[in-house]
């Protein structure tokens, strides 16, 4: 349960609601909250690495098996590309 509870609390979604609550946040803020959770999501994948069941799933896609570090690097382009976005653009 503490496990369960852990994620919920380091939820991108969560931490984005909760940015909105806070008094006087300027709209600057906000953004950088909702970049961070944009970009912070794309790595997510390393959190889900070791779940039984994606891996079972996953495992006839991969020579050696599932591979947080392979996850990883192929996680981190996607990633670092919409970041780039959003401080760029934003």
């Amino acid at each position: 349960m503490l496990g369960k509870s852990k994620k919920f609390i380091n939820d991108n979604a969560v931490i984005t609601f909760l940015s909105t609550l806070v008094p006087d946040f300027t709209d600057n803020l906000k953004y950088a909250v909702v970049a961070g959770a944009v970009a912070g999501g794309g790595l997510t994948v390393i959190a889900n690495a070791p779940n039984p069941a994606g891996q079972s799933i996953l495992k006839k896609y991969f020579e050696n098996g599932v591979s947080p570090a392979g996850l990883f690097k192929a996680a981190i382009v996607p990633t670092l590309i919409v970041w780039l976005c959003y401080l760029i653009f934003g």
